[in-house]
């Protein structure tokens, strides 16, 4: 497993911190307590998901995984470079795998409430998890692609993310403050959205506040920006499912 060295630009390792840190105390509030936080409503939807048999294999997650205790540490390893498929793969990316090739289940839609809530659901085991830099044979190409996608400017406001997240968080946009952009707490309810939501939902937000093309919901762009931005946050915690603004 790789990691790249910081850039000049980069935020100094020991100064990164997650958007957890900036919040009101009342949101964070909402984070810490099952009972408050609204993605726990997901949650238990992914729990018996993960239980129900599917397709025509008639295999639940659970009878192939031997529960949900081995799915420890699992989210903070994704994305994960798939040799097989000469590609990295995201968590959905991977559940929607398992459904066709373990299940002989047809593919959820992407950002549908259920492939939401199993992915919420296996995240949740990695609570509290350290992100380990990803030395994976395979994913350096595609570190070093989300990266260059991070610092490019694209869009009619000729805009980076890494003028919004590496050169300007803790200031305020529009009276929001700019966080670090750390993916440590996907999927997340976030509260403009009322709903939960994805990592590649918030990418494509961004890409349209920037005035740009969106890539297609399954490029490999929005995955390869995904694993760049877990080798960035390598030593946060896991918190997922996070609430955030």
């Amino acid at each position: 497993m790789w990691i790249g060295g910081a850039l000049a630009d980069e935020i100094p390792r020991d100064q990164r911190r997650s958007g957890y840190e900036t919040m009101r105390p009342e949101t964070r509030a909402m984070q810490d307590s099952d009972a408050d936080n609204p993605a726990t409503l997901w949650v238990l939807d992914g729990e018996a998901l993960w239980n129900k048999r599917e397709g025509a294999a008639g295999k639940s997650c659970a009878d192939c995984h031997a529960g949900a205790a081995p799915m420890k540490a699992v989210a903070a390893r994704f994305p994960r470079f798939d040799a097989a498929r000469a590609t990295p793969v995201d968590l959905e990316q991977q559940i929607n795998i398992c459904r066709r090739d373990r299940q002989n289940a047809p593919p959820l839609a992407a950002e549908s409430h259920d492939l939401l809530a199993l992915e919420a659901f296996v995240a949740k085991q990695s609570r509290g998890d350290t992100i380990e830099p990803n030395r994976e044979p395979g994913a350096k190409e595609s570190i070093e692609a989300g990266r260059k996608l991070f610092n490019e400017r694209r869009g009619q406001l000729n805009l980076s993310c890494a003028q919004c997240h590496d050169d300007n968080w803790g200031k305020s946009l529009g009276g929001a403050n700019i966080p670090q952009g750390h993916p440590n707490g996907y999927p997340l309810y976030r509260l403009e959205w009322q709903s939960l939501g994805s990592m590649g939902r918030r990418l494509r937000n961004c890409l349209s506040g920037m005035r740009a093309e969106l890539w297609p919901r399954d490029a490999r762009e929005y995955v390869d920006i995904e694993m760049y931005l877990m080798s960035r946050a390598a030593g946060l915690k896991m918190e997922s499912p996070a609430v955030r603004p």
